[in-house]
């Protein structure tokens, strides 16, 4: 029998690489797209020593209709898109908001525009908590009214859940589930793949691995005096591979259901302050963390947790590692990365 083909943008990187391999163990033929902007093509070997399986890649960019079309004419054969190429720095997104806006949405449309003519009729969107703002109430559901987003990243987010509503109406063969995650932390218990960016991380938990390493000589946290129990921003920190776990689900919800497009939040329903996050890894790993205090970054929102038992009805899904277990990962990987012992 021959396996059903997944496209995924963006599967070199972080959320990517751990998607491809759930999706691979699942019985999945995995086609990756990905310019290597925020990753490196490496990550392809790492994949094919957990899986035993090399993914077929495609190095180009979304946002070339050109290289696009091309790709997807000979993949038509493909049940499913998972999109998650994207410029994703809240900070860099406030300093560029033009950069942020043409690439995020000229490469989703791209990629719309190309499934609605090959007929391929499953999409996954990686969205993000972010669309929901400052909420005005904790914790969110799937119901929260969005409110304006605080960066022209989480702006490209909403708009791109616009796009594909949109596009699904006007196109009842395809099918949408748009995945909201919050805050995905840790590596593959493998210590294979994880969390790589490129140059000075934009994300807390490789600032802190990184740190820890002795790469950071100490890691800024942004602000300490926000309007939370503890003064540091709270978030909803989930493990990576419960979320690689969480498009599987959707795909095969998708395929089974044709149900238009669906939206779910990915979370642990449980907020951590930075700090709180910190001392966590400290005690998980038995290291300490060198750190200063920092002005507030532009775009932070205080506090964002989620509940995501709609994902659970629907999708039979849930956040299933433990937080301890998720740290361990993190640094493991942090560590073969590093060289360290």
């Amino acid at each position: 029998m021959q396996k059903s083909k997944i496209i995924i943008t963006g599967g070199c990187g972080y959320i990517g690489s751990h998607t491809a391999v759930a999706l691979q163990q699942s019985g999945f033929k995995v086609l990756i797209i990905d310019n290597l902007s925020n990753s490196q093509e490496n990550v392809l070997d790492k994949i094919a020593d957990i899986t035993g399986i090399k993914p077929d890649f495609e190095k180009a960019d979304c946002t070339n209709p050109i290289s696009i079309k091309d790709i997807f004419s000979k993949n038509n054969d493909a049940v499913g898109v998972i999109h998650f190429a994207a410029l994703k720095a809240v900070g860099e997104s406030v300093a560029h908001p033009i950069m942020y806006y043409k690439n995020n949405l000229n490469s989703l449309m791209n990629i719309l525009e190309n499934m609605v003519e090959f007929n391929i009729p499953n999409l996954v969107f990686s969205s993000s908590a972010c669309v929901y703002g400052e909420p005005e109430k904790l914790p969110v559901t799937e119901q929260t009214p969005l409110q304006p987003a605080t960066s022209p990243y989480g702006a490209t987010k909403v708009m791109g859940e616009t796009i594909i509503k949109d596009t699904v109406r006007a196109h009842p063969e395809l099918n949408a589930i748009q995945l909201r995650y919050f805050n995905p932390i840790g590596a593959h218990p493998s210590g294979k793949i994880g969390e790589l960016p490129n140059g000075v991380p934009n994300n807390l938990m490789p600032y802190i691995t990184q740190t820890a390493a002795g790469i950071r000589e100490r890691l800024s946290i942004f602000g300490n005096d926000y309007p939370t129990h503890d003064g540091y921003c709270v978030r909803d920190y989930i493990d990576v591979n419960d979320i690689a776990d969480a498009h599987i689900d959707a795909i095969q919800y998708m395929i089974k259901n044709n149900p238009g497009i669906e939206t779910f939040n990915l979370g642990t329903g449980r907020g951590l302050s930075v700090m709180e996050l910190i001392k966590a890894f400290e005690s998980a790993n038995n290291i300490k963390i060198n750190y200063t205090i920092a002005e507030r970054r532009p775009g932070d929102v205080p506090e964002l947790w989620a509940i995501s038992d709609l994902a659970n009805q629907k999708l039979g899904w849930a956040a299933k590692r433990s937080l301890e277990d998720t740290l361990k990962s993190a640094w493991q990987w942090q560590k073969n990365v590093s060289g360290l012992k």
